[in-house]
């Protein structure tokens, strides 16, 4: 990997890959904790949206490693990289749960802009593809959230 732009990419997608780790358990953490009047709606969403952020984890760490990059390799790791701020509280209101994850989902749109010109700077086509449908999804995302919020 002596390509700069390729080992920037590879930065960049382990810092995704952290972030879709981070934000898999936060979005679960608020699946298991939210209650009030919007339960079980929530429940569900947040469930559902936990399986989509999961499901994209094994293909970034693939796509890192086809394109010769080492994947994160522990909670430290994925710590290290992340951008998505814990959250331990337990006792959160149903709507700032909702609003937490809009905006994590939101952040991780600006970051998948931003490695979409990487992937373009290191001439990878297949991982651009991948980021397109990685954002339409976080796109989807937030807009289901930020519509619950009115």
């Amino acid at each position: 990997m002596g390509d700069n732009a390729t080992k920037a990419l590879v930065d960049g997608l382990n810092g995704l890959l952290a972030d879709h780790l981070a934000l898999y358990l936060k979005t679960k953490n608020f699946h298991w904790h939210v209650k009030g009047r919007d339960f079980r709606d929530l429940h569900l969403l947040f469930d559902e949206q936990a399986a989509e952020i999961f499901g994209n984890v094994d293909v970034i760490a693939e796509r890192v490693r086809k394109i010769k990059g080492d994947t994160l390799t522990s909670i430290g790791s994925v710590a290290a990289k992340t951008k998505v701020a814990d959250e331990d509280d337990t006792s959160l209101d149903a709507m700032v749960m909702v609003e937490k994850l809009r905006d994590d989902n939101a952040a991780l749109v600006a970051s998948l802009k931003e490695l979409k010109d990487l992937a373009g700077d290191a001439g990878d086509n297949a991982t651009d593809g991948l980021i397109d449908d990685w954002t339409d999804q976080a796109e989807q995302r937030v807009w289901f959230l930020s519509s619950i919020l009115g």
